[in-house]
């Protein structure tokens, strides 16, 4: 029954070997789809219903997938030969006409990657290549737009498919142990991108230096294991328009600093947050106060590497992800290691 939160990947810098089923990695919504006979319902990464933005397909899930299972996929939404993950984003509308019109103008795709229920079958305990088998079996006479993603244990292929797909507008490869039972909200399979990108949460914002009614930076965090939200960096160098939207989007989140997880009057000595009403010690002159935001949105950023516990150099913005809960948004997800004992560096 849903809510089943789903199975997640964690961030390796090639593609692994090993007894491993790979796969394309999709660019869309992550779904898991519950059909009981007439009743579909489509749950999104953060476990919320995403089953009236995409009426289409509801009516391709009861026309294809067997009467009672619970598929694992991703929602796409294909334009012309590539996938447009900003086209989908549009999607997710309030009004039900325009959900409806949209599901005429652009509509979505579901690719199915792994069975985790089938009748009255608990399937989560069995390894992945017995799924994949299940899955493959299941999903032989359905018609577009579900579709099963296709998979290799041919590591070269993978390889192969690492390069060449990107042009689709796919972004990596996803690995899965063959042997790998169904783990709900745990990092056990790996994903190789092309970049490295991570989703963060947006806790504040700095105005432009010469535009007071405009956005200079977004401040952004991390949650550690234990649960506490980390400064680790900032995106700017918006176009001037952009600017200008942020600031008026970011109004309905400006909060107080109490109680926000960078209450800058109330840190402990040495806790890492963005300074606040106070000046550079660089730069005596540059204002380094920010305006708090409840912290609430997730934007996905591209950065180069990390330094200690945050971003290296500014990071670029990438997108908005709405279908990311903000405390999902964890150091875990990081390709390279957050933290390195200096000591061992030394003695090399």
């Amino acid at each position: 029954m849903p809510p089943v939160s789903p199975m997640l990947a964690k961030s390796v810098p090639r593609v692994p070997q090993g007894q491993l089923s790979f796969e394309p990695k999709w660019d869309g919504f992550r779904s898991i789809i519950f059909r009981d006979g007439d009743e579909v319902e489509i749950g999104s990464r953060n476990e919320k219903p995403m089953t009236r933005y995409f009426p289409e397909i509801v009516a391709a899930v009861k026309a294809n997938l067997p009467e009672r299972c619970v598929v694992d996929g991703e929602i796409v939404v294909v334009v012309g030969d590539r996938l447009e993950f900003e086209v989908l984003q549009q999607r997710i509308h309030p009004a039900a006409s325009r959900v409806n019109r949209l599901a005429q103008e652009t509509p979505a795709t579901f690719i199915a990657f792994d069975l985790l229920a089938l009748g009255d079958e608990d399937l989560m305990q069995q390894p992945f290549a017995d799924r994949r088998a299940r899955l493959s079996q299941v999903l032989s006479t359905a018609q577009a737009p579900i579709h099963l993603t296709p998979a290799t244990t041919d590591h070269a292929l993978a390889e192969q498919w690492f390069q060449q797909f990107e042009g689709a507008g796919l972004d990596g490869v996803v690995a899965k142990p063959l042997d790998g039972i169904y783990e709900p909200n745990k990092r056990v399979m790996f994903k190789i991108k092309h970049e490295r990108t991570a989703d963060c949460v947006v806790a504040g914002y700095r105005v432009h230096i010469k535009e007071p009614e405009s956005i200079g930076s977004l401040l952004l965090g991390l949650y550690t294991d234990k649960g506490e939200l980390m400064s680790v960096g900032v995106i700017g160098a918006f176009p001037a328009a952009m600017r200008k939207e942020l600031y008026v989007e970011m109004q309905s989140l400006v909060t107080t600093f109490e109680n926000h997880p960078w209450d800058w009057a109330n840190q402990e000595i040495g806790t890492r947050t963005p300074r606040s009403y106070e000046g550079s010690r660089w730069a005596n002159n540059k204002d380094l106060s920010f305006v708090p935001l409840r912290p609430e949105r997730v934007v996905e950023v591209r950065y180069e590497h990390m330094e200690g516990i945050r971003f290296r150099h500014t990071a670029q913005f990438v997108r908005w992800r709405p279908d990311r809960e903000p405390r999902s948004c964890t150091y875990e997800q990081l390709e390279e290691p957050v933290k390195y004992d200096l000591a061992d560096v030394l003695s090399s």
